[in-house]
């Protein structure tokens, strides 16, 4: 691993498996409560909550924010 991502803790983590994560952990219903972007409490799917992530950056940092959040917790 180079030096430059030696320290970024989403290396290699996909914007998918960081959303399925979280979904799994939390529910749609509280993750729409964590972070409140429409597509997370309005027929939420992977599907589209992915295509609005990756076109948002300010909503893509809150849920890599909360991915971090997650992980630190459960170790």
């Amino acid at each position: 691993m180079s030096d430059q991502h030696a320290n970024n803790p989403l290396h290699g983590i996909t914007l998918k498996i960081i959303l399925e994560s979280l979904v799994e952990h939390y529910g749609w219903k509280e993750l729409s409560q964590r972070i409140e972007i429409r597509c997370f409490y309005k027929d939420p799917t992977v599907s589209s909550s992915l295509k609005f992530l990756r076109k948002t950056p300010w909503a893509r940092k809150k849920v890599e924010e909360l991915y971090l959040d997650m992980i630190k917790t459960k170790t």
